[in-house]
C-alpha cells in the first residue's frame, strides 16, 4: 500500500536494511509489545545486544565498532522499528543518536574507544540528559550547573523525562559551568547519581523513561566532552534524533493505516465490508495520501542529510509536518476500526497514545513552528 512506491528509490543496500529491520520487528516485537505497554515493561537488556548485532546501535556513525550506514538507511530502520513501536525506535534513537552520537562527536579519543564499542553492541546502554523538570523547550536556562573543585567537577541538578535513564551505563548529562554549558558522562555507579523510574504514564509505556538526580556528584576532568561548547553541543544530536523521527513517525503512521485497510475489508456492516463505503474510503484515500507526503519528506531530508546539505529548519519541517500527519492518520484509523479500535488487540490506539509523546518529545510542535516562522520572516519569537 504505496502508491507512489517510495521505497523502489531505495538502493539495494537500503531494501536490505528494510527487510532486515522489519523481520526484527515482525519476531521479536509485534508479537510481545502489546503486553509490554499494557504492563508498563520493555526488556532493553534483551533487546539491545540483538539490535546491536543487526547493526542498529549508531548505525549512522563511522569507526568504534558503528556500521557506518547512510542517513536513508538510518532512517529506514527508524521507519520499521517505529511501525512496531515508538518505543523501539526512542531506544534507538537515544542509545545512536543521541548518547553514542555526543560522544562521537565531542567525546576524547579515551571517551570513544571506553565507550562507543560497547554501546554499538548493546552491551552498554547511554541516555542524554538534557531536559529538565521546569527547563524543557528553554534549555538555555537549565539549573543543573558543574563547578571546578581542583581537578574535579562536582555536579548538582535533576533532569526529567529520560529514556533510558534508570537502566543506562552511563548518562551524558548537560550543565551550565563557569564556562557556559558543557556535556559530562557520568557512570552509572557514580556517587550521587540517582535515578528513579517515572510511572502511570499513558504514552509511551513499552519504553523505560526516568528522573535523573545529581547530588553532589564529582566527576575527574576526564568525565567532560572536550569538543562541545554551549547549546550548539546537546542541539546538535538533538538534530541528529529528530532526523530519526522524521522517518519513524511514517512508519507509526504506516502501522495504523495498514491495520485500518485490513479492518474495512473483513467488517461488514449493512450486509457488505465498511470498505465498500464511500465515507471509509475517503478517509483511507487522505490516510494514503498523507503517508505518501511524510515518506517524500523524510526521503528527501534524507539524500539531503547524506549529501551534507540539510539543515536544522528542514530537519525541523520534518519533524513537525511527518509527526502531525502520522497522528492525523491513526486518528482516522481508529475511527475505521470503531470500538475495536481502542482495544491493544489492534495496534492503533497504542500508536495513537505513543505519537502524542513523539509530538512533545525532541522539541515541541509549537517550538518547530517557531523555528519554521524564524526561517520564513527573520524574526526569532521565543527569544
Amino acid at each position: 500500500m504505496d502508491l507512489l512506491r517510495i521505497d523502489d528509490q531505495f538502493t539495494d543496500e537500503e531494501r536490505l536494511v528494510r527487510d532486515t529491520a522489519r523481520r526484527f520487528a515482525a519476531e521479536r516485537i509485534e508479537p510481545h509489545v502489546a503486553d509490554w505497554f499494557e504492563a508498563g515493561t520493555f526488556p532493553v537488556r534483551e533487546l539491545a545486544p540483538e539490535l546491536g548485532a543487526l547493526g542498529f546501535l549508531g548505525m549512522h556513525l563511522t569507526g568504534y565498532g558503528c556500521p557506518g550506514a547512510g542517513a536513508v538507511a538510518y532512517g529506514i530502520a527508524c521507519r520499521e522499528l517505529e511501525a512496531a513501536d515508538s518505543g523501539v525506535r526512542s531506544f534507538v534513537s537515544v542509545q545512536g543518536s543521541l548518547a553514542m552520537s555526543a560522544i562521537h562527536k565531542y567525546g576524547s579519543e579515551e571517551q570513544k574507544q571506553e565507550w562507543l564499542p560497547r554501546m554499538a553492541a548493546g552491551e552498554a546502554l547511554g541516555c542524554f540528559g538534557l531536559t529538565e523538570p521546569d527547563h524543557g523547550s528553554d534549555p538555555a536556562n537549565m539549573r543543573t550547573h558543574a563547578k571546578r573543585e581542583g581537578s574535579d567537577w562536582v555536579l548538582n541538578g535533576a533532569k526529567m523525562w529520560i529514556t533510558n535513564g534508570s537502566v543506562a551505563d552511563v548518562a551524558v548529562v548537560w550543565a551550565r559551568t563557569d564556562e557556559g554549558i558543557r556535556g559530562f558522562l557520568v557512570p552509572r555507579d557514580t556517587p550521587g547519581f540517582t535515578t528513579s523510574d517515572i510511572h502511570k504514564k499513558l504514552s509511551l509505556r513499552a519504553s523505560i523513561t526516568s528522573e535523573l538526580s545529581l547530588d553532589d556528584v564529582r566527576l575527574p576532568s576526564s568525565a567532560m566532552l572536550p569538543e562541545a561548547r554551549g547549546l550548539k553541543g546537546p542541539l546538535g544530536c538533538l538534530s541528529e534524533a529528530r532526523y530519526g523521527i522524521i522517518w519513524g513517525a511514517v512508519g507509526a503512521g504506516r502501522a495504523c493505516y495498514e491495520s485500518a485497510v485490513e479492518y474495512s475489508r473483513s467488517r461488514e456492516q449493512f450486509g457488505k465490508p465498511i470498505a465498500a463505503f464511500q465515507l471509509t474510503q475517503e478517509k483511507l484515500a487522505w490516510m494514503e495520501v498523507k503517508l505518501g507526503q511524510a515518506g517524500l519528506v523524510a526521503l528527501h531530508v534524507g539524500r539531503l542529510k547524506e549529501a551534507g546539505t540539510v539543515t536544522p529548519q528542514q530537519v525541523s519541517f520534518g519533524k513537525l509536518a511527518n509527526v502531525r500527519a502520522a497522528i492525523d492518520v491513526a486518528r482516522e484509523a481508529r475511527s475505521v476500526l470503531g470500538a475495536n479500535g481502542v482495544t491493544l488487540e489492534y495496534p492503533v490506539i497504542r500508536h495513537m497514545t505513543n505519537l502524542e509523546s513523539v509530538l512533545t518529545y525532541e522539541g515541541t510542535q509549537e517550538i518547530h513552528t517557531l523555528v519554521l516562522g524564524e526561517a520564513i520572516t527573520g524574526v526569532s519569537a521565543y527569544r
